[in-house]
């Protein structure tokens, strides 16, 4: 499957890029590129090939959050764009007219 410039300008537009006639012609040869790959993928036999999230099995390491106090609350309070005392002062979001 190939795919043209004017196919490449179009979707250009769709996404609010502004390519350049050079950059057209790019993505228009590696476009096709990628297309042709995938149409030699799809002659594979992957009928008993179960489906997978990933090529490798992994997993995420994380820490345990731990609670800390910071030392100075004052600190934290100065740097609120709007405060009431020793709290963060933000806007009403809750509508309590319905």
């Amino acid at each position: 499957m190939a795919i043209d410039r004017e196919q490449v300008h179009k979707v250009a537009h769709l996404a609010r890029l502004e390519l350049t006639a050079a950059e057209e012609e790019q993505f228009t040869s590696q476009l096709s590129s990628i297309l042709d790959y995938f149409e030699q993928l799809s002659e594979l036999d992957v009928q008993d090939v179960q489906p997978t999230t990933r090529a490798i099995d992994v997993s995420n390491v994380t820490r345990a959050d731990q609670l800390k106090p910071y030392p100075n609350r004052e600190e934290i309070l100065d740097s609120a764009p709007d405060r009431d005392g020793e709290f963060f002062k933000v806007p009403k979001i809750i509508n309590t007219s319905e």
